[in-house]
């Protein structure tokens, strides 16, 4: 009798879970057959089947909100309610490739989408959606390859008078090479995003991984540092910022002897790079061009170029002695997208190439724009010309 009554009291301690995990809940989908030819967004979290992707690009969406009166996706624009509470949406045609940043926006109010992963982007925390490449993707992708680590490494910064975080990407031969050290380099991301943007969004071990595997690239280091810094010394000025040059003073001053200390680097010139994705390239320009005995290459994707008219006179004139700065510096890389106006850019190249600047590449990615594509793309051309 005691046994009975155990399992009828553990039947009906059950029964309201049972029933309740038969209801749809926000961010979970229901019995529901997607559209044919499509797959789910590879940013899904586990087992969610929307938002989905079809092999032309086109993105097709529900949410669950049966009590929201609006549900919108943004840059996208509104969905439809349907009877059962779930809200959908097709994109009209096919969206440009790459990886693209969203929020589901329900009456007025802007989240991550709870079906997704969630990224830092646009200074908060976004969902993504792939629209990915017809082919040619595998550089990026994980591979059968021996694979690097990225670590984590927290440091004190007396410029800012405060902790910061960095993250470290090792090559698979690191640890089995114990007296073998490496060149270095120092990758920036770009406004809005920070330090884990490289790997999460930009998954540069992968490509790092592909190329050495490969022997495209050497094995090196590469450093990802947060980009935001503000001067907290006695005397400094809240001016001090992003953009009034306290960040290239940390990465000389502190974040390179910081990973020369505690690494296995080769601690000198020819071995150290620098490059970043628009404010990185920014963050890249101002530091190697106020250090050009620091550092012998240098690449600004979607960031860093400057006026053609300005060239000679630029970071104190120092393209205007061609032949001392072609002896400092082994590469200027510039890399864009096609669809983001890359006129500038490709102009500041040639104006480099004929200001006698010998050591310049102009990279142009095919139909992408200010992205993160464009940017995996870029570091992919990149990489192979360090170090040779």
């Amino acid at each position: 009798m005691k046994n009975r009554f155990k399992l009828l009291s553990a039947a009906l301690m059950l029964l309201p879970m049972a029933l309740l995990a038969q209801q749809p809940r926000a961010g979970q989908q229901p019995q529901h057959t997607p559209p044919a030819g499509t797959q789910p967004n590879i940013h899904n979290l586990d087992g969610q089947a929307y938002p989905r992707v079809d092999a032309q690009g086109r993105t097709y969406w529900r949410f669950y909100a049966p009590d929201a009166q609006n549900v919108e996706i943004s840059f996208r624009g509104p969905m439809k309610k349907q009877a059962d509470g779930w809200w959908t949406y097709q994109s009209e045609g096919p969206e440009v490739i790459g990886l693209h940043y969203y929020q589901m926006i329900i009456d007025g109010v802007s989240a991550a989408d709870p079906n997704g992963k969630t990224y830092y982007g646009m200074s908060k925390w976004v969902s993504a959606i792939e629209i990915p490449e017809a082919s040619g993707a595998e550089y990026y992708k994980v591979q059968d390859v021996p694979h690097g680590e990225v670590r984590e490494r927290q440091y004190w910064s007396e410029i800012t008078q405060s902790w910061r975080r960095c993250f470290v990407y090792t090559p698979a031969e690191y640890d089995q090479n114990p007296k073998k050290r490496y060149p270095v380099l120092y990758l920036q991301h770009g406004g809005g995003e920070d330090e884990t943007g490289w790997v999460r969004q930009g998954n540069m071990n992968n490509i790092m991984d592909n190329l050495i595997a490969e022997g495209k690239a050497v094995p090196m280091l590469v450093v990802m540092d947060r980009g935001y810094a503000t001067d907290a010394r006695p005397g400094a000025t809240a001016a001090q910022g992003m953009r009034s040059g306290v960040f290239p003073e940390i990465v000389v001053k502190e974040i390179i002897p910081m990973i020369d200390k505690n690494y296995r680097t080769k601690a000198d010139q020819k071995n150290r790079a620098m490059a970043g994705l628009s404010m990185g390239g920014m963050h890249t320009f101002q530091t190697v061009l106020s250090n050009v005995d620091t550092f012998d290459y240098m690449g600004g994707f979607s960031g860093g170029a400057g006026a053609v008219d300005q060239i000679a006179t630029m970071n104190n004139g120092i393209f205007a002695d061609a032949a001392a700065f072609n002896k400092e510096m082994k590469l200027v890389f510039l890399g864009i997208g096609a669809e983001e106006n890359p006129e500038r850019v490709r102009l500041f190249a040639e104006g480099l190439t004929a200001a006698g600047i010998k050591n310049v590449v102009y990279y142009e990615s095919p139909l992408t724009a200010h992205e993160w594509l464009t940017w995996r793309r870029c570091l992919n051309q990149f990489a192979p010309l360090l170090f040779q």
